[in-house]
Parts: structure tokens; sequence; C-alpha cells
């Protein structure tokens, strides 16, 4: 409930509230942000993005990066696009943005 005693919302209200909440953890990070315009039009590895944030100069470790792709990921953002062979080690992971608009709804449309 809200702090000022807002009324409960109704389903569909509920609904695009929390698709609202998802971007908004997603995105509340300006890392994420960064990320996103790395991989911008193209297929990136999480090496190349990873490199490209050292490179700005963000001190990132890889599980945090690892962490913030999640995020991502889980919220639709970007999408693994395939694995890339990495010589002899595991496949690496490498990714595009899945959406490049959000919309949010704030009334329900008319069909």
């Amino acid at each position: 409930m809200c702090q000022n005693n807002c009324r409960k919302a109704v389903p569909e209200e509920s609904e695009r509230f929390t698709t609202f909440l998802e971007y908004a953890r997603a995105l509340h990070c300006p890392t994420r942000w960064v990320i996103i315009r790395i991989i911008g039009d193209d297929q990136v590895s999480t090496h190349e993005i990873f490199e490209a944030l050292q490179n700005e100069g963000e001190s990132l470790s890889k599980s945090g990066l690892y962490y913030h792709l999640s995020e991502l990921e889980k919220t639709g953002i970007i999408e693994l696009a395939e694995y890339r062979e990495a010589g002899g080690g595991a496949p690496e992971k490498v990714w595009r943005l899945k959406t490049k608009t959000l919309t949010i709804h704030l009334v329900e449309e008319e069909t």
C-alpha cells in the first residue's frame, strides 16, 4: 500500500504498474544504460561489454557485469543472440537488444 493510503489498484492497473516497476528496476542503474548503449545495433560478447565498460572508466567485476546482464535479460531488454567459441574454453555469450523502445500504457487501450 502507498504511504499516502492510496486505494488498491484494480487488476489491469496493477498489471500496468507491475510492468512499469519491472522496467524501473532494470533501468535504475546508470551502468545498465551504458551496457545498452554499448550493445546498440550490434551483437556484443560479454567480454567485449566488459572491456568497453573498463575503457569508459566503469570499475565493475565480471560477476557484477553478469548480474547487470541478467537483470536486463530478465526484463526483456536484451537477449542472448548466440554462443561464441572462445579459444578452447567455455563458449561466450553474445548479446543483442531485444527491444529498442519501451511502451507503458498509462490507460487501457481501446480495441
